[in-house]
Formats: structure tokens, C-alpha cells, sequence
């Protein structure tokens, strides 16, 4: 076997790779909600809700199964190669496919009809995500690569944004630049590609043996895919572009944090299907264990803190119009948690494992209850009657997928520190709390409150001697260290 790669050096070029995405949608996002307001916004939101579900059809759920297959057979290069190109090309028929559908939507829907132009341009992502394979250079762990290109790409989209976008009416460049920024570096991906694996046609390509577990995937993204997009894809149908627009801030706000607490589980899916298939059992259970403790020890931290800062944050984020979007936000809060576990119960345990059927149900289940809560709560509620059914949701998924894991919960979940976390939670909100009540500007708030929130609560769960935490900041010492001592103590060493 080949060296493994260091997994905290993925764990941080992933979370260079997560931030980036959060630094985009929170440098653009405001300033794009400013120009365009809550209907030009809320336009481009329910086209890219829309252009989501095709894309999601047209990868079939290979971003999730080509990990795991192409992370079995790494160490072979005649076989990677073979899976990667047969995986290419089952996602080309299918977008193939996926176009067609969308052009017959855009023909038939007067709603989409008067989106046409936009759908076309938001469209592209559809060939962006083909090409870019982003699920090959996961399963060999090149995250640094990743992460490079996708901050490269977004610092030029950045650009371009401040010097296209000047006025309500530039709704169409708004939507091809958020499309280039997000799915720009799989372009870069793909012209790297035969560093990876062998270009030339590999002989004897079957996309057949695929085709059973890639559609237990697909279904398992549909599902998510239901019940992270169906909510704003409702709201443009059912309240129209404005409240859309409140909403899609608590949701973008949501899905930064929810990616920025799930990164470290992204970088375990391929460590975590080596490991199954070499049988190193001991070594994935500890890893899914520490997993979970720094999920535990981040997501509820960011919940309860834009929780309470939920006005200053929808302020900073897209300004005082989006307001309405607040009660939102704090509904969704709690979700930081939820997905945060099912991340790593479902794509991090139950997939390695082979258990996927078990994800699907979750997930399925959890999209019939979004589904059903959608259709009783926005006609009455709007955006706080989505954000209901999200939240009712991500509660459905955990159930069902602790429970296909009932055996595992115990040793999985002991010795987490719920009470000193508990403890601290509670003292850094309350040291925190009263910054809501200053007249300072917003941004001072929420300088000055995040600063005095997380640096208590994390100084508290060192003296309190949270073992994740403290193991955290002596390997940060350790490095230091190595890193300033003398050269020849080094080599001595």
C-alpha cells in the first residue's frame, strides 16, 4: 500500500476547501442582495434550487458512490482508472438526459419559461459537475489540490462580481458568476485529471456493474436533495421571489455553518472505506468516535451563538430588508447538530459499511416528512412554516439512522463531555448575551460578542479538560515547536 496520506493535513486543506465556499456566499451573498434586493435575489435562488434537482439527476449519486469505489481500488491504477472512466461515462448519459428534461420543463412551465435565460446560464453546472470529478481526487485524498484550485477560481468570481454586478438589473450575471464561482475549478479538476488515473480508453469498460448501487445513491440524493432544496423551491412556487429571498438568507446562513461542522466528515469517507475494506475494524471505530466528539464540540457552539445574533447576522449578511428571514434562521439553528451526526452516522459509518439501503430509508422519510409539512405550513406561515419542516426533517433522519445503528450508539457515543459542554455553552451565552443590547454598530456586535462567546467557551472546555479539545491544541504546540526548533536539534532528534 502506498503511504497514507496525513488525515489532518486533508482535515485542514477540507476545511480550506469548506471556507472558501462559506467566504464566497458570505463576501458575495450580501452584496448581491444589496444590489438585487430580496426579488432579484429570491430569483436567482429559485433557478438555482431548480438547477440543483437536475444536476442532482444527472450525477446519479456518483459524488457519493465513485468515493467509495475508486477509494477501494486506489492503490491499482489500471483499475482506478477503469472505475473513474466508467463512472464518466454513465454521468454523461445522464446529463445528456438530464438536459433534455430541463428544456422540456423550460417548453411546458410558464414559470420557468420566464426564467429561461437564467435557467440556461445557471445550467452549466450540470457539465461543471461532470467534468470536474471531484469524487475521483476525494478518494485518493487530494484535498490540497482541491482546495487550491476551488480558492483560486472563487477569488477570480469574487472579482468579477464588485465589477459586473452594479444595479437590480444584472440578475442574469449574478446567477452565471455564483454558477462559475461554485463550479468553476472542476474545469481545472478535469485538466489535471491524468495525473490521477490513465487517459487513454481503458479496454473492457462496463457501466452495468455499477448501475445497482449508483441508483441506491441516487435515490439516497434525491432524497437530500428533497428536503434541502424543496423548501425554496416551494416558497418561489407557493409565496413568490420576496419570500423567497428571506428565507434563502437563513437557509445560505444554515448551509455555511452545517458545511463548515460536516467538513471533517467529508475528508473521513474515503479513510473510512479503506479501512472497511482492509478489515482495519478498530481503527474506523475510533476514528467514527472522534468524529462525532468534534462534531458535538462545534455545532452546538455556532446554534446557540447565531442563534441568538440571528438580526445582526441576517443584517451583516444581506441587510435590515431581509429581516423578516430572522425567526427562520433560529428555527434552523438546531439543524447544525442534526446533520452534523448524520454526516457522520450515515455518509461516514453506514456507507462504508454497505448499509446505504438504511441511509436511503432516512433520508427518504425525511424528505416525505419536508414534503407534507411544506404543503400544511407555507400557505400560512412562509418561510418560519419551511424552516419547520427542515428542522422536523433532519430529527426524522437522525432517528432512523441511530436506530440502524442501535447496536454501535453506545460505544460510539460514551465518553462524549455533554455536561461540560452543556456547562460552557450556557456560561459563554450568557457572558455573550448582553452585546445584543449595545448601540454599537452591527458589525462591532458581532465582532465583539463572537470573540467573547467562542473564546470562553472554548478556554472553559480546556480547564474543564475536554479530551478532543486539549488533544487539538497540543498537536498545534507539538507542530510549533518542531517547527521553530533548531535545525540541527531536528536532526538530532
Amino acid at each position: 500500500m502506498k503511504k497514507e496520506k496525513n488525515l489532518k493535513l486533508n482535515a485542514v486543506m477540507n476545511a480550506v476547501l469548506t471556507m472558501s465556499s462559506f467566504l464566497f456566499s458570505l463576501i458575495t451573498y450580501p452584496y448581491a442582495a444589496r444590489v438585487l434586493g430580496p426579488s432579484g435575489t429570491g430569483r436567482v435562488l429559485f433557478v438555482h434550487s431548480l438547477t440543483t434537482y437536475f444536476n442532482m439527476f444527472a450525477q446519479l449519486g456518483i459524488p457519493v458512490y465513485g468515493v467509495r469505489a475508486c477509494a477501494a481500488v486506489r492503490d491499482n491504477k489500471e483499475e482506478l482508472s477503469r472505475t473513474a472512466q466508467e463512472l464518466l461515462l454513465l454521468n454523461l448519459v445522464m446529463s445528456l438526459f438530464s438536459f433534455l428534461c430541463l428544456g422540456a420543463g423550460i417548453l411546458t412551465i410558464p414559470k420557468l419559461r420566464e426564467e429561461k435565460t437564467l435557467i440556461i446560464l445557471m445550467s452549466s453546472c450540470l457539465v461543471l459537475s461532470m467534468i470536474g470529478m471531484e469524487w475521483l481526487f476525494m478518494a485518493v485524498e487530494d484535498y490540497t489540490f482541491m482546495a487550491v484550485r476551488s480558492l483560486a477560481v472563487k477569488l477570480l468570481a469574487l472579482l468579477l462580481m464588485f465589477l459586473m454586478i452594479r444595479s437590480d438589473a444584472h440578475v442574469l450575471r449574478y446567477g452565471l458568476i455564483l454558477t462559475a464561482g461554485l463550479y468553476g475549478h472542476f474545469i481545472l479538476n478535469f485538466l489535471s485529471v491524468r495525473k490521477v488515473i490513465r487517459i487513454r480508453p481503458q479496454k473492457g469498460l462496463s457501466i452495468r456493474r455499477h448501475l445497482r448501487p449508483v441508483m441506491t445513491f441516487f435515490l439516497m440524493s434525491f432524497a437530500v436533495t428533497i428536503y434541502t432544496n424543496l423548501d425554496t423551491l416551494m416558497l418561489g412556487f407557493m409565496k413568490g421571489d420576496t419570500e423567497t429571498g428571506y428565507y434563502g438568507t437563513a437557509a445560505k446562513i444554515k448551509t455555511a455553518l452545517s458545511a463548515a461542522v460536516t467538513s471533517l466528515g467529508a475528508v473521513l469517507l474515503p479513510r473510512a472505506s479503506y479501512y472497511v475494506e482492509q478489515k482495519r475494524f478498530e481503527e474506523f471505530r475510533l476514528m467514527s468516535k472522534k468524529a462525532l466528539s468534534v462534531v458535538f464540540l462545534l455545532a452546538p457552539a455556532c446554534a446557540l451563538y447565531f442563534f441568538l445574533y440571528a438580526k445582526q447576522g441576517i443584517i451583516l449578511i444581506a441587510g435590515s430588508e431581509f429581516l423578516p428571514g430572522t425567526l427562520s434562521l433560529r428555527i434552523l439553528m438546531p439543524t447544525l447538530l442534526l446533520i452534523g451526526l448524520t454526516n457522520i452516522l450515515g455518509m461516514q459509518i453506514l456507507v462504508p459499511l454497505h448499509r446505504e439501503k438504511a441511509v436511503f430509508l432516512s433520508e427518504i422519510l425525511g424528505a416525505a416528512t419536508d414534503l407534507v409539512l411544506n404543503l400544511l405550513l407555507i400557505p400560512r406561515y412562509g418561510p418560519a412554516g419551511a424552516a419547520v419542516g427542515t428542522l422536523a426533517a433532519e430529527f426524522v433522519v437522525l432517528f432512523i439512522q441511530a436506530f440502524a445503528l442501535r447496536n454501535w450508539l453506545r460505544q460510539l457515543f460514551s465518553g462524549i463531555p455533554y455536561l461540560r459542554i452543556l456547562l460552557a455553552l450556557l456560561l459563554s451565552g450568557a457572558f455573550a448575551f448582553g452585546f445584543r443590547y449595545l448601540s454599537w454598530r452591527n458589525i462591532a456586535v458581532l465582532l465583539a460578542s463572537a470573540a467573547v462567546f467562542f473564546s470562553v467557551y472554548l478556554l472553559l472546555l480546556y480547564l474543564m479538560r475536554v479530551g478532543v479539545l486539549r488533544e487539538l491544541v497540543s498537536g498545534i504546540r507539538q507542530r510549533f515547536l518542531r517547527k521553530n526548533r533548531p535545525e540541527g536539534e531536528n536532526k538530532s532528534a
